[in-house]
């Protein structure tokens, strides 16, 4: 099998594929036409080659690239909707502040608001639940205990919210362009020609997903936390707080790891994030698989690799 770090992120009717040079957008317009925005990524830093920190730095840029991208797919329902809204009163005043730059400032807004609303939920909020057991905290087994039950609920709540979001139609339409995602980069990991044809009999889940990734960072995070010993709520928090960059860290490097191994240990730990995949990708139609085709198409560049999700 060729190997590609190539990856991308379903948006509202299209997707994004990001590439070693080149980040596309194909959305499918309301009269059924694929527009494609191509966009050079920036040169990388010297921060994004180093193991373990390249990880969280590369989430960031992620998230970043992800939010552009729904905001750009997010101007072509609009169109479809034949409304234009008027701006609230709190866009007129943060465009007055910011100006020029009101776009960059509601995105890295959204970015800063999605990291806290994912801490909060999946990081502070089990450490809270997880206080209330009755563990011998002075034990280094009362210590994993501890961790390994705030993990478990942390895995619970992250299955419980992608299992509520599954049930909204708009976003199985997103799941379905996730999986015409992953069937287009198993086409092209499998050297065959990127036709209709070809992608359709290929799965929808891939190693290399974000959902999978999620899933790690909550495994490593068992185990990164169990050396901190178990204190005051406090503590506790501010310690995960502090960590949870070298957390992400090793999940992507783990992740890349898992995606390039044929290793079947790997293959067991990667299993659970496989198994979520069952939530956050569908199967989707011919057309879908042509919008990502299309995008995919526009991000290649043979014999060059890059660190991408």
């Amino acid at each position: 099998m060729k190997k590609t770090t190539i990856g991308g992120q379903a948006l509202i009717e299209g997707l994004m594929m990001i590439g070693p040079e080149n980040a596309a957008i194909a959305i499918r317009k309301p009269d059924g036409e694929i527009i494609v925005e191509k966009r050079p990524l920036p040169k990388k830093s010297k921060i994004s080659k180093i193991p373990v920190v390249r990880g969280a730095f590369n989430m960031f840029r992620q998230m970043v690239l992800g939010i552009k991208a729904l905001m750009y797919s997010a101007e072509f329902v609009d169109l479809e909707d034949g409304k234009e809204q008027e701006p609230s009163k709190l866009d007129r005043f943060i465009e007055k502040i910011f100006g020029d730059k009101f776009k960059d400032a509601v995105i890295y807004f959204s970015v800063v608001l999605s990291i806290a609303f994912s801490v909060g939920l999946f990081i502070l909020l089990p450490n809270l639940l997880a206080s209330f057991m009755n563990f011998n905290k002075n034990t280094a087994s009362g210590v994993v205990y501890y961790n390994i039950f705030e993990g478990t609920i942390r895995m619970a709540l992250f299955f419980g919210y992608i299992a509520l979001a599954s049930m909204m139609k708009d976003i199985k339409r997103v799941w379905e362009y996730h999986g015409a995602e992953h069937k287009t980069i198993h086409c092209y990991e499998h050297g065959e020609e990127l036709t209709i044809e070809n992608v359709r009999k290929h799965s929808t889940k891939h190693p290399r997903c974000g959902t999978s990734f999620m899933f790690l960072v909550m495994l490593v995070s068992i185990f990164v936390f169990s050396f901190l010993g178990w204190h005051s709520i406090w503590i506790n928090i501010l310690s995960r707080l502090l960590l949870i960059p070298l957390v992400a860290g090793l999940a992507y490097e783990l992740l890349k790891f898992a995606g390039r191994c044929e290793w079947r240990i790997m293959r067991i730990v990667n299993a659970p994030g496989m198994l979520f995949q069952l939530f956050t990708t569908k199967e989707p139609d011919d057309s879908q698989i042509e919008v990502a085709i299309e995008a995919f198409n526009n991000v290649r560049v043979e014999d060059k690799d890059a660190d991408n999700w």
